[in-house]
């Protein structure tokens, strides 16, 4: 009887949770499955169509196309700036700083504040054609472009503000390179390695498992990416669909035009791409991660 009172005190605890997950997530996730293959507008019954949906996602929606292709150009250009940029930082504020503490805490604001409605809002008055980007590039004499509204740079505005967002992947870099032995740095220099030898060959090979944590976590993020491009872009994924990441795009598809059963078949889409991106990586990942203990 004791040990029934100690599981029924256990599921209690996990009763919150437990909840939530049938909630928020396996029931939305078996219910969009089943609502892919129906006409669904929110107001009246779903209605059964079989493949109609993604045989109108892959024939007949050239916005689909162009949304998938904006979004690749969003995840392959931000994933690898924000990882170098936040190694950089990791690497230069591990060489025994003062203040690491407080240089730690203001690098790591923008990661908790970066993803919010405000500081979209604010960056897309930064990057206006009066904003203060341009102003400092007047200064210099440069007149530069309204780079939100420009089709050509708008993209760019929404890599720009990921990169911002450096600090919680800097965090985990400067945890991982804390754990590498300073003993191997100190036979190095014995030997006669120098600074971007050490790296090449101790720091990067140690640090793999990290890279590959970054990497995985901040490539699903991206693919996520929402907020910022419905903000800066006033959720039109303007101007001329060159900030319509994929899933603004399904918002506008479920929440805009009402077909919440072609939104739920997007979301599989998305994904079926996602997982694909994932396993890629879990398959390199034997050849180039490298773990202490032998692991593959």
């Amino acid at each position: 009887m004791q040990k029934y009172k100690t599981y029924a005190a256990g599921y209690l605890f996990l009763l919150p949770w437990l909840i939530g997950f049938f909630l928020l997530y396996l029931i939305p996730f078996v219910a969009s499955f089943y609502l892919s293959f129906t006409n669904y507008d929110l107001l009246t019954a779903p209605k059964w169509a079989g493949l109609a949906n993604f045989k109108t996602m892959f024939t007949d929606d050239y916005r689909l196309g162009g949304s998938i292709r904006v979004t690749f150009q969003y995840v392959f250009i931000s994933l690898p700036l924000r990882l170098s940029f936040a190694l950089g930082l990791a690497v230069l504020l591990n060489q025994g700083m003062r203040f690491l503490g407080l240089y730690r805490t203001i690098y790591y604001i923008p990661s908790l504040l970066g993803g919010s409605v405000a500081i979209s809002v604010l960056w897309k008055q930064v990057f206006d054609k009066e904003g203060i980007f341009n102003q400092g590039l007047a200064l210099l004499g440069i007149n530069g472009p309204n780079w939100i509204a420009d089709p050509r740079y708008a993209v760019y505005s929404l890599v720009g503000l990921s990169v911002w967002q450096f600090g919680a992947v800097m965090i985990i870099f400067l945890a991982g390179l804390k754990q590498i032995p300073h003993e191997l740095y100190e036979a190095a220099t014995v030997d006669g390695a120098g600074p971007v030898r050490k790296f090449a060959r101790i720091t990067m090979p140690l640090l793999t498992p990290v890279i590959f944590f970054n990497l995985t976590i901040t490539l699903i993020q991206s693919f996520q990416t929402f907020t910022k491009a419905f903000i800066i872009s006033g959720g039109t994924g303007g101007p001329i669909n060159s900030t319509l990441l994929y899933s603004l795009y399904l918002y506008i598809k479920g929440f805009t035009f009402m077909e919440m059963g072609y939104a739920s078949a997007m979301a599989w889409l998305l994904l079926v791409i996602v997982a694909a991106f994932t396993g890629l990586l879990f398959l390199s990942s034997r050849y180039w991660v490298y773990y202490s203990d032998g692991r593959d």
